[in-house]
């Protein structure tokens, strides 16, 4: 398992952050950081993109749970299978806001493999088409040392986090949901997104403590463009409701 965590994860990352160190202008290691970045983000882009718009979805069909709370709220079974029924009609799925970060935490562990070692070792293990720098400067804009924790990323990167986790905060399901028999989707759904919304910030600060500054740097800019993301998608399909809702008005 560890070989091909090596053969898959670990060496191209590497192996790309050193290409890219080598061809910028002052063989700046934030700047390569970013640029590895922006590669990844943009590879994971139809997975994340699939992801934020079922997030999107889910805030959309809120309106339609409170309407089944009020018509089931003496039949908390019935209920139940009715949300279950309404998430499967509008194709989404209350675990979509963990998918994305599931998926990252292996290249989050193979970015933190490349720093914690690439930064301070002199025997990179490069492909043969990689020119090999000697050694990778981890001074970045003459004194940001991203070898090194640094507390003040670490707040930035969890103050993102949070702000990542409330462009995508939704309301709870009903409570009669969430208690009734046969709703542990629902209840599992709450607690994850509690846990999105403020556990993961506080965590990405505890964590961001002690790891190098480097992988801070790029979580945090990996957050930054997840925003963006998310703005942009959601303006795009507030935009074609809108037309949709106009075009019906005219067509009337």
């Amino acid at each position: 398992m560890a070989h091909l965590f090596n053969v898959i994860l670990y060496q191209p990352i590497l192996n790309l952050l050193v290409f890219i160190y080598n061809i910028i202008p002052g063989h700046d290691i934030g700047l390569a950081i970013i640029v590895l970045t922006i590669i990844i983000r943009l590879a994971l882009y139809p997975l994340t993109n699939k992801s934020i718009k079922s997030q999107k979805d889910l805030q959309t069909i809120q309106p339609k749970l409170k309407a089944l709370q009020e018509k089931y709220k003496n039949d908390k079974t019935k209920l139940a299978s009715a949300t279950m029924n309404l998430y499967r009609e509008n194709k989404v799925s209350p675990f979509s806001s963990c998918l994305p970060l599931l998926i990252q935490f292996p290249i989050l562990i193979a970015v933190y493999q490349v720093l914690r070692t690439g930064l301070v070792s002199k025997q990179l293990q490069l492909y043969s088409f990689v020119a090999n720098p000697g050694f990778l400067n981890p001074i970045s804009l003459g004194f940001l040392n991203l070898s090194k924790p640094n507390l003040v990323l670490a707040l930035i990167t969890g103050l993102a986090q949070y702000w990542q986790a409330q462009t995508l905060s939704q309301q709870q399901p009903p409570a009669t949901v969430r208690k009734s028999k046969g709703a542990k989707d629902e209840n599992m759904m709450a607690v994850m997104n509690k846990q999105m919304k403020y556990m993961m910030p506080i965590f990405t600060v505890l964590i961001g403590i002690s790891l190098p500054s480097g992988l801070m740097l790029y979580w945090l800019f990996g957050l930054i463009l997840t925003i963006a993301q998310q703005k942009y998608i959601f303006k795009n399909k507030k935009n074609t409701q809108d037309n949709v809702i106009e075009g019906k008005v005219l067509n009337k």
